[in-house]
């Protein structure tokens, strides 16, 4: 195995050493050809068969074959033609680069003389390329204020090609600012540069664009082309300026909070720092600037407050921009505000007056009203009135003023106070409007008299009141106010019965309370008339007067008065005469009684109590008549004793009761005989003394018969003229000729009554003359109409007796 080796290694080495020999004989004599670069595939180079001097069939017998060391085999034998062609395309470029000459050398082996030939085909340069640039766009910056001459060195373009293909010259674009020069570099290559001819201005062009171009010498020939971008510096040598010297805007002074008013600006041709732009204030008032809002970057002007078109019309500001250096430029804004309805008319009471007498005179000036509107135009114009159906007026003046005056004339008591409003009214849409109101006090004045509620009072009273009782009070009101509507009250002097009315009746003067000043008698006077006087306390002062009637209304405080059969005088009872022959129902006598009280207090029932011989005789109880129930008997006494009962209806009711005989005996004189016959005589002298005494009764009963009648008369015609509408009596079933009128009360007068008191001694003996018969009191029917009952007048009472005196027979 190591012998084999060892074999294999000396076979190597022999065919080196025997390879090296045909290459030095080939270098000896070299086939030389050329072709152009970019042929294609099999393209003819040359006929490497006759420059090796065989034929193109000898190629393949004798192992004709191309030896290169390791390149990629750009050529081939064409072994049937016997040429040397090209294997591919190819690329002087990629082969030898930028080399002057490309030559590709390479070795045909003829296998059978192991026979070496060099080859060297020489690649021609075609203009395939063409001059490129590096970059497609070169950017330079310079200064505004670089000084002319100033050199750029531009990059150099690149072409692939050599020779007259390859970059011959360069060309820059037309400008005004630069040319190109092309220096010559140490390699002969061309070193294009750019030479600033005038000097920039950044303001007036930033940035400068140019083509370099570069050309091969090709034939046609080829360029490429370079941008360059020449950035222009700033230095600060512009300030900002506005677009205007003055901005104008118009806003509603009711645009919202942060609206966008307007915008400024200002430019500075500069860049950069130099270039930005800020803006601000200047020489603003605080209060406008608390009002406004500047954005210092944009230049915009907002809304940062309310505007009042009333307090500013126009907003006059000075705006200052700023560039980064510090340069400055200012402008003008006037904002103007434009006015919208947004203020009420105000209204100023300028002069007024609170209170006036309510017989302040018509066209009086009551209070100066000034009007006035902050906006403008028809927003500011107002006019001005008051509401309500009052008795005032407005009066305008000048410069909007107003006054204000009476139209007529007040009364205080109709109205004593006026809330007048006053309303003042703009014209602009929509209509504001503004009210005050003015209090005005209406003082009094003593123009009206006390008035009392009605015309007449009238009031009772019980009889027998305590002194100092109130009675009644009246009241009378004054419209008119304080001092003028104190009223004070008092009586008319009067008189009742001739005694001053001031002892009767008092007045509280303050109350008008009226006082009892002692105590009332029904059966003294029945009413009082007066009038009473409220004066106020004016001045002058003013009264008014009233009648006032107080009744006194009955109380049953009197017991009936018996006025027949009278009682003697020596505590004996009177004698009446009954015939023995008196059938039942026989007139005995009447008892006669009447009662001072009036109404239900005076009427009088009566009724026998008391009888000797009870069934004998009967009261009648409303007529007090005595009369026989039966026929007298002989067994019946001759004297009888009768207690009759009189009695009101009062409450409680009072009464009062009578004692009397009845005599039974048809004469006088049998009466006399009879009595006799019982009494034993112990003065004969007497009987001739009562005969005479008798006669005499019989002659005065007859006077005193005439006078009653006469007065009867009298009084009747006098009651017929008094109490024409009075109605009939409650005792309208009896007949008429029974009664007799006096003061409304019939009185029954039919009989009269001889009573004749005997004892059993004559000197004991009297005689009551005749006295007429008075029934009881009867009321009136006229309902709800004052009864008044009718008292025998207390004269006459007195006048009987005096006339009819009683006789004792001693």
């Amino acid at each position: 195995m190591a012998i084999r080796v060892k074999v294999l290694g000396c076979r190597r080495l022999v065919l080196l050493f025997l390879f090296l020999g045909l290459l030095l004989e080939a270098q000896a004599g070299k086939i030389r050809y050329s072709v152009s670069e970019e042929t294609d595939k099999g393209f003819f180079v040359g006929n490497i068969a006759k420059d090796l001097g065989l034929q193109p069939q000898e190629l393949m017998e004798r192992g004709v074959r191309i030896v290169s060391r390791g390149r990629k085999q750009l050529f081939a034998l064409n072994l049937r033609s016997g040429s040397l062609v090209t294997a591919g395309r190819i690329d002087r470029e990629e082969l030898c680069a930028q080399s002057v000459r490309c030559l590709v050398s390479f070795n045909v082996l003829v296998e059978d003389k192991m026979k070496l030939f060099p080859v060297e085909v020489e690649i021609i340069d075609i203009n395939d390329n063409t001059p490129e640039f590096q970059l497609e766009e070169v950017e330079f910056k310079m200064n505004e204020i670089t000084t002319p001459g100033t050199r750029i060195p531009l990059p150099s373009g690149q072409d692939l090609d050599v020779g007259m293909n390859s970059l011959q010259s360069y060309q820059l674009s037309s400008n005004p600012h630069f040319s190109l020069d092309a220096q010559q570099g140490s390699d002969g290559s061309q070193q294009p540069e750019m030479v600033l001819q005038s000097p920039l201005d950044r303001e007036e062009e930033a940035v400068h664009h140019f083509l370099l171009t570069a050309f091969d010498g090709g034939n046609p020939a080829r360029s490429g082309t370079l941008r360059i971008r020449v950035q222009v510096v700033d230095a600060n040598d512009n300030p900002p300026a506005f677009t205007q010297a003055v901005y104008h805007t118009s806003v509603p002074e009711n645009v919202p909070l942060g609206t966008r008013l307007l915008m400024v600006k200002a430019t500075d041709p500069d860049e950069g720092a130099n270039g930005e732009v800020t803006y601000s204030f200047h020489n603003i008032d605080h209060k406008m600037a608390q009002i406004f809002h500047l954005d210092s970057y944009t230049g915009e002007i907002s809304s940062r407050e309310p505007l009042d078109f009333e307090e500013y019309t126009i907003y006059p500001m000075e705006i200052q921009a700023q560039d980064g250096a510090g340069l400055m430029a200012r402008a003008k804004v006037l904002v103007k505000v434009l006015d919208i309805n947004d203020n009420a008319p105000e209204v100023t009471i300028t002069s007024v007056t609170t209170s006036v007498p309510e017989n302040f005179p018509p066209g009086a000036i009551i209070a100066l009203i000034s009007v006035h509107d902050q906006d403008s135009g028809d927003n500011g114009h107002t006019s001005c009135s008051i509401s309500g159906n009052l008795p005032f007026k407005l009066e305008k003046l000048d410069d909007n003023y107003y006054r204000l005056v009476t139209e007529k004339t007040m009364d205080r008591e109709l109205t004593s106070q006026y809330n007048i409003t006053v309303t003042a009214t703009d014209q602009g849409t929509p209509t504001l409007s503004t009210e005050t109101h003015i209090s005005l006090q209406v003082t009094d004045i003593n123009d009206n008299p006390p008035v009392f509620p009605q015309d007449f009072y009238s009031t009772y009273i019980l009889e027998n009141n305590p002194r100092g009782a109130s009675i009644f009070c009246v009241t009378a009101h004054d419209a008119d106010s304080n001092e003028n509507a104190q009223v004070t009250y008092s009586l008319v002097e009067d008189t009742i019965q001739g005694v001053p009315l001031s002892s009767y009746i008092s007045i509280n003067s303050d109350t008008g309370v009226l006082y009892a000043l002692r105590s009332f008698d029904y059966e003294q006077f029945q009413d009082l008339h007066l009038r009473l006087i409220a004066r106020d306390s004016g001045n002058p002062p003013l009264s008014s007067n009233v009648s006032v009637s107080i009744f006194v209304l009955d109380q049953n405080d009197n017991t009936p008065e018996i006025l027949y059969p009278a009682l003697p005088t020596d505590g004996s009872t009177g004698v009446e005469l009954a015939p023995r022959s008196a059938e039942p129902g026989y007139l005995v006598t009447k008892v006669v009684a009447v009662d001072r009280d009036s109404g239900q207090n005076s009427w009088l029932s009566y009724r026998l109590l008391k009888a000797s011989e009870p069934g004998l005789f009967a009261v009648g109880l409303h007529t007090g008549e005595v009369r026989t129930a039966r026929a007298l008997l002989d067994r019946d006494a001759l004297k009888q004793s009768l207690v009759v009962a009189v009695q009101d209806h009062g409450q409680p009711p009072l009464s009062a009761t009578i004692t009397f005989t009845v005599a039974v005996a048809d004469s006088i004189p049998e009466v006399l005989a009879d009595l006799d016959s019982i009494e034993t005589s112990s003065h004969p002298d007497n009987s001739s003394f009562t005969l005479h005494l008798v006669v005499a009764v019989a002659a005065v009963s007859c006077v005193f018969l005439a006078f009653v009648i006469a007065l009867l008369v009298l009084r009747l015609r006098r009651w017929h003229r008094l109490r024409a509408q009075t109605s009939a009596s409650v005792l309208a079933g009896l007949p008429t000729s029974h009664f007799v009128g006096v003061d409304g009360v019939r009185a029954f007068v039919q009989t009269y009554s001889h009573e004749v008191s005997l004892t059993a001694d004559s000197r004991g003996s009297h005689v009551i003359f005749p006295q007429p018969n008075y029934a009881d009191t009867l009321i009136s029917q006229e309902s709800g109409e004052k009864k008044d009952f009718l008292s025998v007048p207390q004269s006459l009472l007195e006048d009987k007796k005096e006339t009819f005196s009683q006789v004792n027979l001693l």
